[in-house]
């Protein structure tokens, strides 16, 4: 007979890899000893799939489109506790909702899913994912869903999404000499708290293995999560410059050009300008650690660690060598 299991939605990703390795670490000291980990990825060739099915002879990698899944899969390998991090394109309420469907149908237990920033999760969100992710809390709110416990995480910006502007610059300097103009999508004195999304993959671990008996205080939640401290765009060129060597003279803050080169089949159109609109929100400090802090119910069990300047610090010095 097979073992009851955790499927993680999303393992190789930037939450992901935090969940499965949690898990590993955690999971012979908890309720969940005899469970399997799935690890789901598009790519087990890949390296960081690999590498996680390295980990732990519990961790079976599954390469596997999740919007392919149906209750029937979910039966089939007894997956009591599931992770999902969904994709924020047009489909996402389509697919996420139909998902988690399956997944009453399956008699899941418990799942833990990645939101999107707290400011922007709405029904009259101007982000229209916001409102996709305020859907699919509001449906799982439904009494039909109520043998389906769940927690939904609200994290910050993660710090891989802020720190490439600041890294292909100063690829670009050291590679010619040439200052190009730096764009950043931030504000130059409002502070935000990005956050790591491995951090972030973490608390979604810890969560997972919540014993049975402990999961409903946690159950219809949605959790705040920021970094520990917070940065400016000023600040953000400051260590741009140490790493430099040299002043960076042409900047420009609250650039959303990065956004509409996103344009395509995945953001058309009539999406690219409500997703800028996402930006705007740490542009008043509204990210940051004294507006926004982690959920207190989080931190009981868990404090993030690692904060921005720490994570763009290694970034650039990956680029220096």
């Amino acid at each position: 007979m097979s073992s009851p299991s955790i499927l993680i939605v999303g393992a190789t990703g930037n939450t992901g890899v935090g969940v499965v390795k949690t898990l590993v670490s955690n999971l012979a000291s908890s309720p969940f000893a005899q469970h399997k980990i799935i690890a789901l990825t598009r790519d087990a060739s890949g390296k960081t799939a690999k590498e996680l099915a390295s980990l732990s002879d519990n961790v079976e990698v599954v390469e596997k489109n999740w919007t392919a899944i149906d209750s029937d899969w979910l039966k089939e390998r007894k997956v009591q506790r599931l992770f999902i991090a969904s994709h924020n394109g047009v489909t996402h309420f389509v697919d996420e909702s139909l998902f988690l469907n399956y997944a009453l149908e399956a008699g899941v237990e418990y799942a833990v899913r990645i939101s999107t920033t707290t400011f922007a999760v709405g029904a009259a969100s101007s982000i229209w994912y916001g409102r996709s992710h305020w859907a699919v809390e509001a449906m799982l709110d439904d009494p039909d869903f109520k043998s389906l416990k769940w927690t939904s995480l609200q994290p910050n910006i993660f710090h891989a999404y802020c720190y490439p502007a600041l890294s292909q610059w100063l690829e670009t300097y050291r590679k010619t000499g040439e200052k190009g103009t730096l764009k950043l999508p931030f504000d130059a004195d409002a502070g935000i708290a990005p956050i790591d999304g491995t951090e972030v993959g973490n608390i979604a671990g810890l969560l997972l293995l919540t014993p049975a008996s402990d999961v409903v205080k946690h159950s219809g939640k949605r959790y705040v999560l920021t970094g520990p401290s917070d940065i400016t765009g000023k600040e953000s060129v400051q260590l741009l410059e140490k790493h430099a060597g040299t002043s960076v003279d042409d900047v420009v803050f609250r650039d959303a050009s990065m956004i509409h080169a996103m344009k395509g089949p995945m953001y058309p159109d009539n999406t690219v300008h409500s997703l800028a609109t996402n930006l705007n929100i740490g542009w008043d400090g509204q990210l940051s650690v004294k507006r926004h802090s982690t959920s207190k119910e989080v931190l009981e069990f868990y404090q993030p660690k690692i904060g921005a300047k720490e994570a763009y610090d290694e970034a650039l010095a990956a680029v220096s060598k």
